[in-house]
C-alpha cells in the first residue's frame, strides 16, 4: 500500500523522544544458535547502524558490514520513498548502493525489519540480490508486523544485548509499503531452503530463513 505523493512517512513521537524495551528474542537466539560454535564469519547488518550491534558482532570473532538500508532507500527516492520503487534503473541504482557485493559472499544477515518498506517490485529485487550474496546454508534474521492492516506500524532501533536479549528502540512510527501474513512470507522467501517464525509480545513476526 504505497503512500500518495508527499504523504508524511513518519508519525508519533516528537524529534529526539524515543522508548526502549529490553526483551527476549528467540528470533536472535536460533540466529547465533546456528553461528555461535565458528568464528571469522561475514555478516552483513541493514538496521540504524550501532555501535553496540558492531562491538556484540566483532567481539565474537566475525567481520560485520554495516548498511543503513533504510537512509539509502531515503537518500535514492526521497521523503516518499515508495514512489517510483517500480522503476527498473532506479531500482537497479538502489541495489548497487546497497546491495553491491559479490556472490555468496555473505554467512548471514540481520534485516531486521527492513522489507516492510519496499514496495513490491523492489521487494522482489530485494530478495533475489539477497539470495545472490549469501552462502548456502547461510541464516537471515528478519521481523515483521503481525497485524496486517495497519496504517503505521512502529519505528524501530535494534541493538543486541546478548545472544537472546534485544533492546529494542522506538523513536516514532513509519507508513509500511506492505505488511506480510505467513503464507505470503513462506512465497517471499520460495526460493530459499526454509522459513521459522516466532511470534513476540509486541505482535512482531521474527523470522529465520536459511538459504
Amino acid at each position: 500500500m504505497p503512500g500518495a505523493s508527499g504523504r508524511a512517512l513518519f508519525a508519533g513521537k516528537s524529534a529526539g523522544e524515543t522508548t526502549t524495551l529490553e526483551r527476549p528474542s528467540r528470533g536472535l537466539e536460533e540466529f547465533f544458535k546456528y553461528i555461535r560454535d565458528t568464528s571469522g564469519l561475514t555478516i552483513l547488518d541493514l538496521g540504524v547502524p550501532t555501535q553496540q550491534n558492531v562491538s556484540f558482532i566483532t567481539n565474537l570473532g566475525h567481520r560485520l558490514y554495516a548498511a543503513d538500508f533504510l537512509q539509502i532507500l531515503h537518500d535514492t527516492f526521497g521523503l516518499d520513498d515508495t514512489v517510483d520503487q517500480a522503476n527498473p534503473g532506479q531500482i537497479e541504482y538502489f541495489l548497487k548502493q546497497s546491495l553491491d557485493f559479490p556472490e555468496g559472499h555473505f554467512d548471514a544477515v540481520l534485516i531486521w525489519d527492513v522489507l516492510e518498506y519496499l514496495a513490491p517490485a523492489m521487494l522482489t529485487a530485494v530478495v533475489e540480490r539477497l539470495h545472490q550474496v549469501v552462502r548456502p546454508n547461510s541464516y537471515m534474521l528478519a521481523f515483521f508486523h503481525a497485524d496486517d492492516k495497519l496504517e503505521l506500524v512502529p519505528f524501530y532501533t535494534f541493538r543486541i544485548r546478548n545472544l537472546n536479549t534485544l533492546n529494542v528502540v522506538q523513536q516514532s512510527q513509519r507508513r509500511p509499503a506492505q505488511l506480510f501474513n505467513n503464507r505470503s512470507l513462506e512465497k517471499l522467501f520460495g526460493k530459499f531452503e526454509s522459513v521459522k517464525f516466532f511470534l513476540t509480545r509486541e505482535r512482531l513476526r521474527e523470522v529465520i530463513i536459511k538459504a
